[in-house]
């Protein structure tokens, strides 16, 4: 008999290995719970993938995930590749451009147990991620970036009225899931015809959501207003770059980029990919922590289930949020939240909580 659902699992490279099975067991024992059958996919990437099939994204994975709705991504360390590797573009840019995950949702709050710059926040940074400034999305054909001489670069953003509209259709929808409102965030002060254009589209998209509230920032400002009063933004909705920059900022007030969750989604495929990197610095010491990866998966079992209609997706990540809430109000953390227990120990006593459940 098939599975519900069948997701891939890859581990990646430094911590992946480390934290991808803990969110896995996590989300296989909350689905369990819920009467959900799961069948986990695992797939290669990364340094074990070049070690034993001469690639970092072997064919063979890119062909199971075409297969698949979704699956949860560990991070790679693109930089420890081999040279012939470096000048690629990285794994996870090959399958966000392959499978068009245009939408990076980013959410950012604080957990009781846990110090927080801004104990009051709860937000979340809808972040467009197919164009932009980033030189790998730019363009049909090679990189968004030139050198006319050695001593001049120049870098080509990319802004359309169509991807805006589209994440912003996405961040209304968010917001009437959560406390109805929408922040746009720009710089069409200077930016005027890019950002301007990003603007405009957001609040077109607007006049469809009668219900949400909306408002904008210049991104500096936004910058600022986040460390003043971090508890008063709900959706945040803004390009690319100022997404990417943003998000880590509220993950840092939130207490740790260690808590920074994130997917990344088209309307029919969806990436779990903590918005951390592979800390190849602590990798196989049991001191990673998990927590981005579990709330991340969690985001996708709730992807899953507005995509399938189906509500025991939601339920699984409503009862990995509250096993993972109770673990750190209790103090029980990884050494860089501030406690003393190990990667696979604190999966453990995620694991007891959903069992007693």
């Amino acid at each position: 008999m098939a599975a519900d659902v069948r997701i891939g699992m890859i581990d990646g490279d430094g911590i992946g290995p480390e934290i991808v099975p803990v969110a896995v067991a996590v989300a296989g024992a909350a689905a369990a719970r819920v009467g959900l059958d799961v069948e986990w996919v695992p797939l290669s990437m990364g340094q074990s993938a070049i070690a034993n099939h001469g690639d970092p994204l072997p064919e063979q994975t890119v062909a199971a995930l075409d297969g698949l709705d979704c699956w949860v991504l560990g991070p790679h360390d693109s930089a420890g590749y081999p040279e012939e590797f470096r000048g690629r573009l990285t794994p996870g840019a090959i399958i966000r451009k392959r499978y068009g995950l245009y939408a990076n949702l980013r959410p950012a709050r604080a957990y009781p147990g846990v110090r927080a710059v801004r104990p009051d926040i709860d937000l979340l940074i809808v972040r467009e991620n197919s164009e932009g400034l980033y030189a790998d999305r730019n363009m049909a054909v090679g990189s968004g970036e030139f050198m006319p001489t050695p001593d001049v670069a120049l870098a080509v953003g990319v802004i359309t009225r169509a991807a805006s509209e589209r994440i912003a259709r996405i961040a209304f929808e968010q917001a009437q899931t959560r406390r109805g409102r929408v922040t746009v965030v720009h710089k069409a002060n200077v930016l005027a015809m890019t950002t301007g254009l990003f603007r405009d589209a957001c609040f077109d998209i607007a006049r469809e959501f009668p219900d949400v509230a909306v408002d904008e920032q210049h991104v500096d400002a936004m910058a600022a207003q986040l460390v003043r009063r971090a508890g008063d933004f709900d959706v945040v909705v803004t390009e690319n770059l100022f997404g990417d920059i943003l998000s880590d900022l509220a993950a840092e007030l939130a207490g740790s980029l260690g808590l920074a969750a994130s997917i990344n989604a088209s309307d029919v495929k969806a990436m779990a990919q903590a918005a951390h990197g592979a800390a190849p610095d602590i990798a196989g010491q049991d001191r990673a922590n998990p927590v981005a990866l579990i709330e991340s998966t969690a985001m996708l079992f709730d992807w899953w289930a507005r995509r399938f209609d189906d509500e025991r997706g939601r339920e699984v990540a409503s009862l990995m949020r509250t096993a993972l809430g109770d673990a750190l109000s209790a103090g029980e953390a990884t050494p860089d939240l501030g406690g003393s227990v190990g990667t696979a120990e604190f999966g453990r006593r995620i694991l007891a909580r959903i069992a007693a459940t």
